[in-house]
């Protein structure tokens, strides 16, 4: 299928994907379409959280917010949705009140029966879809838009706690009692992402994101073993979907939050073009890391942007200028090293995409 689409007036984000060195480092933040702006607030005043996720128009304008707000100043946008969509497609029922809750978490391997046993993205998330087909058409190529879904392990951690968790004492449960159970659970989880990443390319997704929010909670050996296999499998999928499917290649990012000890391997061995990563690393040493392999993307802490003008610039500088220093790889595109918080000015979230533009020129 091809869909005749504005063409792209600012490729800046896929050339740092593809791993060429840019004149400047492309810019754009997690959760930017959210709390943190009013008109967000004046949207969800009226319509509850999922309802937005499932009426194109309402997640259009919603992805289309930050664009208008900082016209110029972002270079990408990402399409407004939740990671736990892919779980509502799985059968399960997902609250916010105001954070996720799953009134009927997967307690024990039989629960799985519930599940459902072929997800149709088509019918279950053609919602997104037809968002990212709308918004790609409303951007007028402007800047290119941004697909994702979660990474099994935390969609696996959601779906089995029901909850966010600080300890994961139930998601860890299954890999210590089910190892088997929590491993084919993943990869189930791993195949409906795979459907929907391609999905959403299919609908105009320019580059797609996997959210490994929760990598950092797993010991390494366990993340070998769990986490790993399954997010291979997605990126391997995907693009040998792209190939039958006659569908051109799109740049793919992995950000496995607090994993930073296994940024070598996931770089060599995981299959994506990015690789985000968060605060806790240095830029230098996650070039190090991970060799000419990737492209890299981060990695701002989300708190700085309450420091005040004079922090943000000079964090925003030292950020740019550790991410300029070093070896290969170059390319390497400016976030935060989380998502935006709803406490955060827009007017400070102006002036760390000002200083990205001033500081990271080539």
């Amino acid at each position: 299928m091809s869909l005749d689409f504005p063409p792209l007036k600012n490729d800046l984000l896929l050339r740092a994907a593809r791993g060429e060195q840019t004149e400047r480092a492309p810019v754009w933040v997690m959760r930017q379409a959210g709390r943190y702006l009013p008109e967000f607030r004046e949207v969800r005043a009226k319509h509850g959280f999922f309802d937005v996720c499932r009426t194109p128009e309402l997640a259009t304008e919603v992805t289309l917010q930050p664009i208008r707000r900082y016209a110029g100043l972002l270079d990408a946008a990402i399409i407004f949705s939740d990671i736990l969509v892919v779980p509502q497609a799985m059968g399960m029922t997902v609250e916010m009140n105001p954070g996720p809750h799953f009134p009927e978490p997967l307690n024990t391997p039989a629960d799985v029966a519930k599940l459902r046993a072929h997800v149709d993205v088509e019918q279950e998330l053609g919602y997104v879809f037809a968002a990212i087909t709308r918004a790609r058409r409303e951007l007028d190529g402007a800047v290119p838009l941004i697909g994702f879904c979660g990474a099994p392990w935390t969609l696996f951690s959601y779906m089995v706690e029901g909850e966010t968790s600080r300890t994961y004492t139930k998601a860890k449960t299954w890999l210590f009692k089910y190892p088997e159970e929590s491993k084919a659970l993943l990869m189930r989880i791993a195949d409906v992402c795979v459907d929907f990443l391609v999905g959403q390319i299919k609908a105009g997704a320019q580059l797609v994101q996997v959210f490994d929010s929760w990598a950092g909670e797993l010991a390494p050996h366990h993340f070998r073993e769990y986490a790993l296999p399954a997010l291979k499998h997605i990126a391997s999928s995907v693009r040998a979907q792209l190939v039958v499917q006659n569908l051109a290649p799109v740049p793919m990012t992995l950000f496995p939050k607090g994993a930073t000890a296994l940024l070598p391997e996931l770089a060599e061995y995981a299959g994506y073009d990015v690789i985000g990563i968060d605060w806790c690393i240095d830029p230098v040493d996650a070039r190090k890391a991970v060799g000419g392999l990737v492209a890299l993307q981060g990695n701002l802490d989300p708190n700085v942007l309450y420091g005040g003008r004079e922090a943000i610039e000079r964090e925003v500088k030292r950020m740019c200028e550790r991410f300029k220093g070093g070896k290969a790889p170059k390319a390497w595109i400016a976030n935060l090293g989380h998502g935006i918080t709803p406490g955060v000015d827009p007017e400070d979230m102006r002036f760390f995409l000002e200083c990205v533009h001033k500081y990271s020129k080539a």
